[in-house]
């Protein structure tokens, strides 16, 4: 097998780990378990908390102490392992805390995945620009091909979402031992590589009127983020309570009509190029956070009837505009306006802002909402629920549209998308 098929197997196994039970966890919490809504906001606050903590922790001890791909594997394995525990878990302060260790392997490895791409296509005299995408997109595939496994197996509200994930871990983690070497880095000046792999460099951007409101409204926008990846497939099932809608194709295959925002993901991602240039990053973002607006407005209205699920399909469809075109341009932001000494550490700070804190307090603030205004006797007022979410993110857009200052270069965008 040639390199660029092991990095694409690689990728694929990498996310097919989170399709296999992210997106239905919460049929898992709500209807095996009947949990509730704030402890369940709690668990996707790992996600955020781990992104915090862990990416620069192992950046640096595969700069300087064990090789990449070693580390990689050896956090799957234990990742694997975390998985395997969760079905034996009967209350959700213990599933909090197994499902942190299981995201405290797991976020890391997002990117000491692309690391160990870059490092093993370029020391094979590969364009990375050019053969890195297409093996990204095979992670998407992954993520949309767990979801399908678990639900067309009749795992989208059970225990088995987690040994499946468990056992693509255990795989990718054995298999990770036989990529090809990515040895540390290790830099002459320690002191100076901490910081930098910390990030603690780039903070001085937040000394910038522009910098700031972007990292600000990252943070507020990254709470939107797994909004749907949270309730998305919960809303679907739960019209299985309503007699007419109990054998309706959205109910019971709720997690291959969700796959369709994946989809949607791969196609957006085309079409970035030119929305880039046409209407320059500034654009682009605020059109990302009124597709959000469009994602949680459609969801609010749509049903397994006729017209509702036309309304349920271009929620999933409007998803790929609304993650893809904040995310890239986010980033190709920060590849246009920070100078090149903190432009990796301005990357992580971002990624820290959107997935980090964003989602950690996005994930424990939406389920302490829905609780306390929209859960009683256990029924949630999903119509209130998704129409609250379109008005935060409403409130995003404007407040974006008015504070954010930024001129668009066509010249610069087209030296980045080229």
């Amino acid at each position: 097998m040639n390199i660029k098929n092991r990095l694409t197997l690689m990728s694929f196994l990498q996310f097919f780990i989170w399709g296999a039970w992210l997106i239905t966890v919460g049929n898992y919490w709500f209807a095996t378990k009947q949990w509730s809504g704030a402890e369940f906001g709690a668990i996707f606050s790992t996600l955020g908390l781990s992104s915090i903590l862990m990416p620069a922790l192992t950046g640096i001890i595969a700069d300087k102490w064990i090789n990449a791909e070693k580390l990689y594997g050896i956090l799957h394995i234990l990742g694997g392992l975390a998985l395997c525990y969760i079905p034996q878990v009967d209350n959700p302060s213990t599933f909090y805390w197994v499902i942190f260790g299981a995201m405290l392997c797991y976020m890391p490895t997002i990117s000491l995945s692309n690391s160990v791409a870059y490092t093993i296509l370029k020391n094979n005299d590969y364009d990375v620009v050019k053969v890195f995408p297409p093996i990204r997109v095979w992670g998407t595939i992954g993520f949309i091909a767990a979801m399908w496994l678990t639900n067309l197996s009749g795992n989208k509200a059970s225990a088995n979402m987690f040994y499946i994930a468990a056992f693509a871990a255990f795989i990718l983690g054995i298999y990770s031992f036989t990529l090809p070497k990515c040895l540390p880095q290790r830099s002459i000046d320690g002191e100076s590589s901490f910081a930098k792999n910390l990030g603690l460099d780039a903070f001085k951007l937040f000394g910038t009127y522009k910098m700031a409101v972007f990292f600000m409204f990252s943070m507020f926008l990254g709470g939107a983020l797994q909004l749907t990846n949270m309730y998305g497939d919960v809303f679907l099932s739960e019209f299985g309570k309503i007699p007419e809608y109990t054998n309706s194709f959205i109910v019971q295959k709720s997690t291959l009509i969700m796959s369709i925002s994946q989809f949607s993901e791969t196609a957006f991602i085309l079409a970035i190029p030119f929305f880039l240039k046409r209407f320059g990053i500034k654009q682009v973002m605020l059109i990302s956070m009124l597709a959000w607006v469009l994602r949680f407005g459609f969801f609010a209205f749509g049903d397994p009837s006729v017209g509702g699920t036309v309304l349920i399909i271009m929620s999933c469809i409007v998803y790929g505009m609304a993650f893809d075109f904040f995310n890239i341009s986010g980033s190709l932001f920060i590849e246009t306006t920070t100078d090149s000494s903190i432009r990796s550490s301005a990357q992580g700070l971002f990624m820290m802002m959107s997935n980090g804190f964003g989602a950690f307090f996005g994930g424990i603030i939406s389920g302490q909402v829905i609780d306390t205004f929209f859960t009683n006797d256990g029924v949630r007022d999903w119509l209130n629920i998704w129409l609250s979410f379109a008005g935060y993110a409403l409130v995003i857009a404007i407040g974006f549209a008015i504070l954010f200052k930024h001129k668009h270069n066509p010249a610069e965008v087209a030296k980045l998308t080229h």
